[in-house]
C-alpha cells in the first residue's frame, strides 16, 4: 500500500467518523472536508507528504482553509450554517428536526453521491502516484453537490479563488 493509500484510507476512516457522530449512514464530502481541516496525530501516516511535491502536504492544505476562514470549527460552523438555511427555505425549525440514525449494528458508513463525485475528480486531476491532500480537497471543492458549495457561499468564503489556491498546491513546480 503506497503512503498515499494509506493517507487516504486515514482520512476516510476520520470522515466515517464524523459521519457516525452527525448521526448519518452516509459519509459525504462535506465529512471529507471536516477530516482534511482536523490536525492528525503527529507522525502519523495522514501527517506526511505522502509521494507529493514539496508544498502539498495536508499542513499546507490546513493552511489553505484556515486562510480562508475555514478550520474545523470553522467548516463545522459553516455547514451547521447551510443545514439551518436549508431548513428554514422548507419551512422546518432547526430545533425541531431530528437526524435520521444510522443503521444499528451497520460498522461502515455507506459513501454518498458527494464523496463519490470527490473522489472521481481528485483522481482525475493527476496521475495516482502524484496525488496529494490537495487533489482531495480539490475534488471536495469542484463538486458541485452536496452541502460544500453552498455552506461556503453562505460563509462567504470565494470557492473559485479556494480552487485557484488549491489548484496551485496540485501544480508541480
Amino acid at each position: 500500500m503506497s503512503a498515499f493509500d494509506r493517507y487516504l484510507h486515514a482520512l476516510l476512516l476520520r470522515a466515517a467518523d464524523e459521519a457516525r457522530q452527525d448521526g448519518s449512514a452516509t459519509t459525504d464530502a462535506h465529512h471529507l472536508l471536516l477530516a482534511l481541516a482536523t490536525d492528525p496525530a503527529p507522525g502519523t501516516a495522514t501527517d506526511q507528504a505522502p509521494n507529493t511535491a514539496p508544498g502539498t502536504a495536508p499542513a499546507a492544505v490546513r493552511r489553505l482553509l484556515a486562510d480562508a476562514g475555514l478550520d474545523r470549527d470553522g467548516v463545522r460552523a459553516a455547514l451547521d450554517r447551510e443545514f439551518a438555511h436549508s431548513l428554514h427555505a422548507v419551512g422546518v425549525r432547526p430545533e425541531a428536526h431530528r437526524l435520521p440514525r444510522p443503521t444499528p449494528g451497520v460498522e461502515a458508513s455507506r459513501l454518498g453521491a458527494s464523496t463519490k463525485l470527490a473522489l472521481e475528480r481528485s483522481f482525475a486531476t493527476a496521475r495516482k502516484k502524484d496525488q496529494s491532500a490537495a487533489h482531495l480537497l480539490l475534488g471536495i471543492l469542484r463538486a458541485e453537490v452536496g452541502t460544500v458549495p453552498r455552506a461556503l457561499a453562505l460563509s462567504g468564503i470565494d470557492r473559485e479563488q479556494l480552487i485557484a489556491d488549491t489548484t496551485e498546491l496540485t501544480t508541480p513546480q
